[in-house]
């Protein structure tokens, strides 16, 4: 391993017994954890729950995508079987099984990245983190404390869900997406606050289970940030759904009536009262930072609470670090990641790398939308001449055998170069479908790169391949 850098501690001595200590195990720190433990660090990761796997792993990513797929089998086999042939009869849900199936999936996973942890002989420390020092980590588990000394430290600590102040969490009847998950009735009415991923996948999930679901959203789109035209054609596909959305309207505050909620909106200056049973919060997540002592020692904070780094992801203490959601950027899982194996690269003396061009971002409902690179707003912002290439599903053939037509797959190209801007698909699977775009983009590609390579038939691919070909006004099926 070279040796520190400028930005390191002081050199390691008897006293100093690790390289790096990585505080939070989620999908950034235990991933980061492993690969210094790869280049030859000797690696502590502490973590404050009981499991490994962070928020992603035991409340977020990998439970809602269970229960996302298990809902989907249930609306399936309710609503769509029959046009295949398959006759099911009466079809019930067993929500006990549902959930059972979906912590089963948690812990096998979790269980997982503790068994990585043993065969990367990386040190796990259960507690709450504090940094001391720029090379002190006080971790406290009960009564129990432990102090660790280390050449470095990674913050990867993540987010919280952010509360409303009129809306406080309670747990049972005003929730966070981690309650949401764990529903042991389904709600008769649920109000959900926010149009952003979480906050349209946790609706999918109640929704296809029974509950009327009413999305709010302050902003006058779904998925804000994505491209417009495709988060439109997503809320007409989740309406057609039952799902029903009040845009350009802020939820206000909640009051107990009649053993229901009765939760005020505001629209344009007009205020209405909706009834519902269980309020879901999904306004996004704020970086979690608390107790964890990073101020006290002089880290920098920019004015959204985020820790500021340089580009090896360096805080302006020397020695400590930061990744994930505590840093600017998506709050996503596989953006956390990837900056965590980049750092400890760096660390190394290696060259780590994150194109935060091609970072995809995906919203795992049915139909599914995914994208990456820029949406044609962005594009339109930045004075960017482009070219645009659509396809529709309803006339790709894998597609009309899936009996899943819904939607399209949009390609922006630079007008002059060719080279692709950004890729959007909304469709069955498009959360598969955008790891073709995201290498194409990574490795620079054109639109001509994509529509020249033989994509199988007949597969769902084919319609990113025919997007490609319209950019340049030739697509064949269409």
């Amino acid at each position: 391993m070279t040796p520190p850098t400028n930005r390191d501690a002081a050199p390691r001595t008897p006293d100093s017994p690790f390289d790096l200590v990585v505080i939070g195990a989620g999908p950034g720190g235990y991933v980061a954890a492993i690969r210094a433990a790869q280049l030859g660090m000797r690696v502590a990761c502490v973590e404050k729950d009981a499991t490994l796997g962070g928020t992603c792993l035991n409340v977020g990513c990998i439970p809602s995508k269970a229960m996302l797929d298990s809902s989907e089998h249930f609306a399936s086999a309710r609503d769509s079987l029959a046009a295949h042939g398959v006759k099911v009869g009466s079809v019930e849900l067993d929500l006990a099984t549902m959930l059972a199936r979906k912590e089963r999936v948690v812990k096998v996973l979790t269980q997982g990245v503790a068994g990585l942890f043993k065969k990367n002989k990386i040190e796990r420390v259960s507690g709450s983190a504090r940094l001391a020092a720029p090379d002190t980590v006080e971790v406290t588990d009960g009564a129990a404390q432990r102090v660790l000394t280390t050449r470095r430290v990674l913050i990867a600590t993540g987010s919280a869900p952010i509360e409303l102040p009129g809306l406080p969490f309670d747990g049972q009847r005003i929730v966070s997406s981690t309650e949401a998950l764990g529903f042991t009735q389904v709600p008769r009415r649920l109000l959900v606050v926010g149009a952003g991923a979480i906050g349209l996948e946790l609706g999918s999930v109640w929704s296809r289970l029974g509950s009327e679901v009413l999305v709010v959203e302050f902003m006058d789109r779904v998925v804000p940030g994505m491209d417009r035209k495709m988060g439109e054609l997503l809320r007409k596909a989740l309406e057609k759904q039952g799902i029903r959305f009040l845009l350009q309207t802020t939820a206000r505050h909640a009051t107990a009536c009649d053993g229901a909620l009765r939760v005020t909106l505001e629209s344009q200056g007009k205020t209405s009262d909706e009834p519902c049973d269980v309020v879901l919060v999904a306004v996004g997540r704020r970086p979690f930072t608390d107790g964890l002592g990073a101020r006290e020692i002089g880290v920098a904070f920019d004015a959204r609470g985020r820790i500021q780094v340089d580009e090896h992801y360096a805080t302006n203490v020397p020695g400590v670090y930061a990744i994930g959601d505590v840093i600017a950027g998506p709050m996503l899982a596989h953006k956390a990641e990837e900056e965590g194996i980049a750092a400890v690269e760096r660390m190394a003396g290696q060259p780590g790398h994150v194109n935060y061009d091609a970072v995809p971002n995906i919203v795992y409902t049915w139909p599914e939308l995914a994208s990456v690179g820029m949406s044609e707003e962005q594009a339109q912002s930045q004075e960017i001449r482009y070219r645009a290439g659509t396809f529709p599903f309803t006339a790709n053939g894998r597609a009309r055998c899936m009996h899943e037509t819904e939607g399209m797959v949009k390609i922006l190209a630079d007008a002059t170069t060719d080279k692709l801007l950004g890729v959007h698909i909304l469709g069955p699977r498009a959360s598969d479908l955008i790891a073709e775009a995201a290498l194409a983009m990574e490795f620079g590609a054109s639109a001509e790169d994509i529509a020249r390579s033989v994509h199988a038939h007949p597969t769902l691919p084919e319609a990113v391949k025919e997007a490609a070909l319209a950019v340049a006004a030739r697509a064949i099926h269409i």
